[in-house]
């Protein structure tokens, strides 16, 4: 059943229980951990939503791990390849290693909303890897993302539209004044500006339109830069329709053509209907799937509104929405299932999965590569959405986040929980959750009853129930009458740590409890 709040963007006033700081850590990082839990308990929501929203800096970047597996003739072990040469040969190993440097940020993200904003920017301006073919342009292009996540919206625009791995993506590159390339112009509309709502009316000629005002783009010798070339841009006048005021950006010549894409964006963020499709966007993507009337009256439009008076700034208009009522109505508890993502690098960061060193490059990177490729598996592979449109569950009516789940996908979720639990070794480390160092981060492990309601608390959305904690308990007692069964087994192992029949007891009886957890339909939301 849809959600069906009338609450606007007033401010949230009421104390926040543990539940509802749970809720608000997995809905703006990729899962809540409890020393990210710990650090938010004595604070009111003011300061979580500031400490979130305060902007980290990108120190890092990609490194050579593969140096065994295949020679960089240029980089050697351990130093970043992202400004290097592009060499064909090595790409996929590139890719690799980027694919692992973006898994461990994801997992060790601080804590802050910047990553999972990222994602969201991702998501709404995408590319695809297999098109752009280039890691180190995917690098660059994480990268403009991330910096600019709390900055202006339409400056970022401005620079996606010259970024080198959009102009290889949707042609940019190709388009000059004596073949216009419509493909960057249209998905700029459609897409990333105006959207395709009922009130959006732009016409075919304003695209054709737009794609002159954007030609002249070309790549520099190394690709990782764009340059303006004067002779191949369109110097005529652009007009557009009535939906733009029948704007008319004049032809300019030499370099002064470049200007005209500047007066594009002016005359595309001058119009309601971008910060209204950005607001719905931001809202399907941290709040709700659906938006009907009474959410578009109440929360998009006051919300754009908003946007446009902050003058396109992506922090203003992200406080505004997490400090409001809306945000925090119980309606939208559990209301949406996990994204891969969510749902892969939720359960690392609900473990806090022990990992390889981090300098140990060869291992950590395989490790968390292989974390990235699990997400792929499920449906959602970072830099490999399935269309220029995104994530189908992000705007696809009516299915929208049901299109995570289906019979392959349920079952390989179940795979994935299981194989964690289990165990596996990668590169010579053992990858399986601790399930005795989880159960010490519970207020009172040697209770049964205690435990099972502080699991379900903080791994589940809705609230526990006495079937499920009748069920859990029993898991832990394994199916003895008395409580103390459980309490007897984790004290004689907390006594005898080095026992190690004691220890198998324990464990297997926590790894059957928890697996129960994560197999509920209940995980699956956020």
């Amino acid at each position: 059943m849809p959600i069906t709040s009338s609450l606007g963007l007033q401010p949230y006033s009421g104390s926040l229980s543990k539940k509802q700081r749970i809720f608000f850590l997995n809905r703006v990082t990729f899962g809540a951990s409890n020393a990210y839990l710990n650090q938010i308990s004595s604070l009111n929501l003011t300061s979580i939503v500031d400490l979130v929203l305060n902007e980290k800096t990108l120190n890092d970047t990609p490194i050579n791990n593969y140096q065994n597996i295949s020679p960089d003739p240029n980089i050697p072990y351990g130093s970043s390849w992202v400004n290097d040469q592009f060499i064909q040969t090595i790409d996929v190993l590139r890719f690799r290693s980027f694919g692992g440097w973006l898994g461990n940020r994801l997992i060790d993200q601080e804590l802050s909303i910047q990553e999972k904003m990222t994602l969201f920017l991702h998501n709404l301006l995408p590319l695809q890897s297999t098109v752009v073919q280039d890691s180190r342009k995917l690098f660059q292009n994480y990268k403009l993302l991330f910096d600019n996540a709390f900055g202006n919206y339409k400056e970022l625009v401005l620079k996606v539209s010259k970024n080198p791995a959009m102009l290889v993506y949707l042609n940019g590159r190709l388009n000059n004044k004596n073949s216009p390339d419509e493909n960057y112009a249209r998905e700029l509309l459609e897409l990333f500006t105006v959207g395709k709502g009922k009130d959006s009316k732009f016409t075919e000629d304003d695209v054709k339109a737009a794609s002159k005002v954007l030609t002249g783009y070309q790549l520099t010798a190394d690709g990782l830069g764009y340059v303006f070339n004067p002779n191949r841009h369109d110097t005529n006048k652009k007009i557009f329709s009535a939906f733009f005021n029948n704007t008319e950006i004049q032809g300019k010549t030499g370099a002064q053509g470049e200007d005209e894409v500047s007066e594009l964006m002016d005359m595309l963020f001058n119009q309601k209907e971008t910060a209204r499709h950005f607001c719905r966007k931001l809202y399907k993507f941290f709040v709700y799937y659906e938006i009907d009337s009474t959410i578009e009256n109440q929360v998009i439009i006051p919300l754009a509104d908003y946007f446009i008076a902050q003058n396109y700034n992506m922090k203003a208009v992200l406080k505004k929405l997490l400090l409001s009522e809306h945000f925090w109505d119980i309606e939208n508890y559990g209301a949406m299932i996990k994204s891969p993502l969510d749902f892969v690098i939720g359960v690392l960061r609900n473990v806090e999965m022990s990992r390889p060193p981090s300098n140990n490059f060869e291992q950590r990177y395989a490790i968390d590569y292989d974390f990235m490729t699990h997400a792929g598996l499920l449906g959602q592979s970072y830099y490999e959405p399935p269309a220029v449109s995104g994530w189908d569950a992000y705007h696809q009516f009516p299915l929208f986040h049901e299109t995570w789940i289906n019979t392959t996908s349920a079952n390989n979720r179940s795979k994935i929980s299981t194989f964690y639990l289990a165990g596996y070794k990668k590169s010579g480390f053992d990858v399986k959750i601790d399930v005795i160092k989880l159960t010490n981060t519970f207020s009172n492990p040697s209770d049964p009853n205690i435990l099972a309601e502080d699991a379900v608390l903080f791994f589940h959305t809705l609230p526990i129930t006495n079937e499920l904690k009748t069920k859990l308990v029993s898991i832990l007692k394994f199916n003895q009458a008395q409580d103390y069964y459980w309490t007897n087994a984790w004290n004689d192992h907390i006594n005898n740590p080095n026992d190690a029949s004691k220890k198998k007891i324990v464990t297997d009886l926590l790894t059957l409890f928890y697996k129960y957890i994560f197999d509920l339909a209940e995980f699956q939301l956020i």
